[in-house]
């Protein structure tokens, strides 16, 4: 990109992550007091901060190391719905869950919601070069209504009390598998009788956990809204009046668009068997962006998750935003991949003792989306942990 779309007296973006070798930590990086300037977003002023401690800085602080000049700094991204643990078959061992995490911090996420992982995943809190997980336990489903080995498989009546277990299990999230095919009727049908899921809602609620799920289809998505869930992911069966009612309660809606682009892929694996799921996950595909479009624009809560893990790639946070930006606008997609869903997720903003979780960019994000899957620097915790 030009000089010409950097602001009045931004000269071209300077990075200094390796021209410190005294205050440099592992693997070359620098650590230690940091000093970064930029423009910030969302403000889009520019900015000077300062790094102490693992914490934000707004004053100046001696023996500070400026590692950039000159480039754009934004909050740490989100991926707010993530299986970090999760593998094609299931469960994976702590070794390839470490590379997923790494994978997706150094594409900038920083904060994770992990919608559903099959392993404990806690070990990673001890870990300072890993993102920071917000979990949701394990998937909860009926038996034999869902992918072999992801979800913990129960009867429909169990539901209340596998929905405390897994809040007990989380930080605040438990997640529903509100639909998926229904051998017998060939498409895709919920899992839980409407007055189940509201107790379980409820009986997290009393716990003081957040409930969502996986929703393809239209009947699941609109009965969990009746019933007072809290999010819905992927939600391509949205109607305009669930919408409503989702707008006014602020359920949040993750639709994962990366995962929605394989929908064609999913119909032509059933077509043989089902052919009439085949046909319904073809329709949702092909109204995805007036289907999500619609929720935008009336006000639903919406944020960035990939769906990585199982058979999507971590590291593609990128890729979403890109693709919110066509439901919403380049400025929405930002913010849902990074303020909007760090203020939702309860992570402090950019502010004087903030946490000092940040990527920053050599161009503008705002004139160009495609600059969001290329981090310049990404720093966890007030350490460059790429650059």
């Amino acid at each position: 990109m030009g000089h010409h779309h950097l602001p009045a007296g931004l000269g071209t973006p300077e990075f200094f992550a390796h021209s410190h070798p005294a205050v440099v930590g592992g693997g070359g990086l620098p650590s230690g007091r940091l000093h970064l300037s930029g423009v910030l977003l969302p403000k889009g002023e520019p900015t000077d901060l300062w790094v102490v401690d693992g914490l934000i800085r707004t004053e100046p602080v001696a023996d500070a190391v400026t590692i950039c000049r000159n480039a754009w700094i934004m909050p740490g991204l989100v991926d707010a719905h993530c299986h970090i643990g999760l593998g094609p078959e299931g469960a994976v061992p702590d070794a390839i869950a470490e590379a997923q995490a790494l994978t997706d911090r150094d594409a900038g996420t920083l904060l994770v919601r992990d919608a559903g992982s099959p392993i404990d995943t806690h070990w990673i809190d001890d870990r300072a070069d890993l993102p920071r997980i917000i979990r949701a336990g394990r998937h909860i489903a009926v038996t034999k209504r869902y992918l072999r080995g992801y979800a913990n498989e129960i009867d429909p009546a169990e539901l209340v009390d596998e929905v405390a277990r897994q809040a007990r299990r989380g930080d605040g999230w438990v997640k529903l598998v509100g639909d998926w095919i229904d051998r017998d009727l060939g498409d895709l049908a919920p899992l839980w009788p409407i007055e189940i899921a509201q107790a379980a809602i409820a009986k997290a609620h009393e716990l003081g956990a957040k409930v969502t799920a996986h929703c393809f289809g239209e009947e699941s998505v609109q009965q969990l809204v009746t019933a007072g869930i809290d999010g819905i992911e992927h939600g391509t069966g949205v109607d305009a009046a669930t919408i409503e009612v989702m707008a006014a309660n602020q359920v949040a809606l993750v639709p994962t668009m990366v995962n929605l682009e394989n929908f064609t892929a999913f119909a032509e694996a059933g077509q043989e068997k089902f052919p009439r799921y085949a046909a319904h996950m073809r329709d949702l595909h092909a109204r995805r962006f007036q289907t999500l479009g619609a929720a935008v624009e009336a006000g639903v809560p919406v944020y960035a998750g990939t769906d990585a893990g199982g058979s999507i790639d971590h590291g593609l946070i990128g890729a979403e935003a890109a693709l919110l930006a066509r439901l919403g606008g380049t400025e929405f997609a930002l913010g849902a991949a990074s303020w909007r869903a760090r203020q939702w997720l309860g992570a402090p903003p950019v502010v004087e003792g903030g946490w000092a979780d940040l990527v920053v960019f050599d161009a503008d994000p705002r004139r160009d989306i495609g600059v969001v899957a290329h981090p310049k620097l990404v720093i966890l915790r007030g350490r460059v942990v790429r650059g």
